[in-house]
């Protein structure tokens, strides 16, 4: 594998490369994503070995290596022990299917840049490059809190069920590693796992939650237990952007039936747009940030989840309707100073159209930066094309790699910063923008707005 060029993604003149070097070094800030706390609770804990670490744990890796017609026992799917090694063999026999895709730059990224290999990796160089990335992996240098150092991560968020018991986070010294409240799985009320989902619930609060009064109660006492370990925002997946309101009765009604046998689909439906308005309010009183994450059919392919479980690559965008969706929320919480909302979308169309006037209007409103795929070189110049002079920039909530290794973070972070970098330097270029104005915005793109986005102190 060659060596990485020092423009690698910038795309602009040497403006570029220099904004880039004035944030290159600039510390990490990970609001949301999904690594394991107990990675940092055990000073024992390791990473995954190669073939887990990079293919069967990595949703974008196996979702391309299906999409070919790799069967996903091939990537450590499905129960049986498989061979770490053949995993591994798996990427490499298929590694040209992720040329001009994030993936495969992040995969580049992380060899180099992490692990020192600039081997090229393909089916011949497969066993090798195994061999030194697992020794790499079990050394001292690639404990988990040794990586955070290297990594200059200065406040990591990971994202837990409203019923977990934090004993991890617990025993964390500070808050460089913090909760974060997600509670879809107990609002979810058809979900195959809701009442294993409450029962985590009401072990956590230490009594049965009997209806919907104190299911609030035991929400918003979990709520103050997050934060209590430093958690300063929340996380709320929805396909849809709907946030009607129930009145008491119905609400009552709908978490009655689910105890009692099982909601309809329209009724969790209708349940889960309840919610987003109830966790608004309950946001506005603890100051905790609320995240919406919207556009997002799970699961798309039901077979293979039913096989090998959710979350492995089956989700599809789809269209949102986010300005009359958010209306009621945003009417009841949007002007208070208190309430901040920051929105994610897969649909890219809804930018211009409806996200980023939400932003530019509502106080309490700030998008997301890409999800998905979108955090890729042209993903990240579609975002900021489409938003920026709408919404401006103090109006973005910063990076969010949403990585689920921690061994991805440094490339995510600074494929952002070179393409941010070299989006301003154009502008520059062009008359749009005073070199000075751009050093700013490079350093708020790259840590400032995150920081205030999340109130991390």
């Amino acid at each position: 594998m060659a060596g990485l060029r020092a423009d690698r993604y910038i795309e602009a003149s040497e403006l570029g490369l220099d904004l880039y070097r004035g944030v290159a070094d600039l510390p990490i800030v990970s609001p949301h994503g999904h690594i394991d706390v107990r990675l940092f609770a055990d000073p024992a804990a390791r990473l995954d070995p190669p073939g887990r670490l990079f293919v069967t744990a990595d949703h974008y890796v196996v979702r391309m290596l299906y999409s070919q017609g790799v069967p996903l026992e091939r990537a450590g799917l499905g129960g049986d022990a498989v061979d770490d090694r053949a995993v591994w063999q798996a990427l490499a026999d298929h590694v040209h299917l992720f040329a001009l895709t994030p993936t495969g730059l992040w995969l580049r990224e992380t060899l180099v840049t992490v692990f020192g290999i600039e081997e090229r990796l393909e089916p011949g160089s497969a066993e090798t490059i195994y061999t030194r990335v697992a020794e790499q992996l079990v050394s001292p240098a690639f404990a988990p809190r040794a990586l955070l150092d290297r990594f200059r991560v200065e406040c990591l968020s990971t994202t837990d069920a409203a019923g977990s018991s934090l004993a991890e986070h617990g025993a964390l010294e500070g808050f460089r590693v913090r909760p974060t409240f997600r509670p879809d799985a107990v609002v979810a009320l058809d979900a195959p796992g809701w009442r294993d989902e409450l029962a985590e619930l009401e072990v956590a609060v230490g009594r049965e939650i009997v209806d919907y009064p104190a299911f609030l109660e035991a929400l918003a006492e979990r709520r103050a237990a997050f934060k209590a370990l430093g958690a300063t925002a929340t996380d709320h997946a929805a396909t849809s952007a709907d946030t009607t309101r129930l009145s008491l009765r119905e609400a009552s009604a709908f978490f009655a039936s689910a105890r009692e046998g099982g909601a309809s689909e329209i009724e969790a439906r209708r349940f889960e747009a309840h919610m987003l308005n109830e966790f608004a309010r309950m946001s506005c009183e603890d100051g905790l940030v609320m995240q919406l994450h919207v556009g997002s059919l799970r699961d798309h392919n039901r077979l293979l989840a039913e096989t090998f479980g959710r979350d492995i690559g089956g989700d599809i965008p789809v269209a949102a309707d986010w300005t009359r969706g958010l209306r009621p929320l945003l009417e009841a919480c949007g002007n208070d100073p208190r309430f901040r909302l920051i929105l994610f979308t897969l649909d890219e169309s809804t930018y211009s159209r409806e996200l980023a006037p939400l932003a530019g209007h509502y106080p309490a409103v700030l998008l997301g930066s890409p999800w998905w795929f979108h955090d890729s070189p042209l993903g990240i110049d579609r975002f900021l094309d489409r938003v920026i002079e709408t919404a401006g920039v103090y109006n973005l909530a910063g990076f969010v790699d949403d990585a689920r290794a921690l061994t991805a973070l440094p490339a995510r972070h600074d494929l952002w910063r070179r393409r941010t970098c070299g989006w301003l330097a154009r502008k520059v270029d062009a008359g749009f923008l005073e070199e000075e104005d751009a050093r700013r915005l490079a350093r708020e793109l790259a840590y400032g707005l995150v920081r205030r986005a999340y109130r991390i102190v």
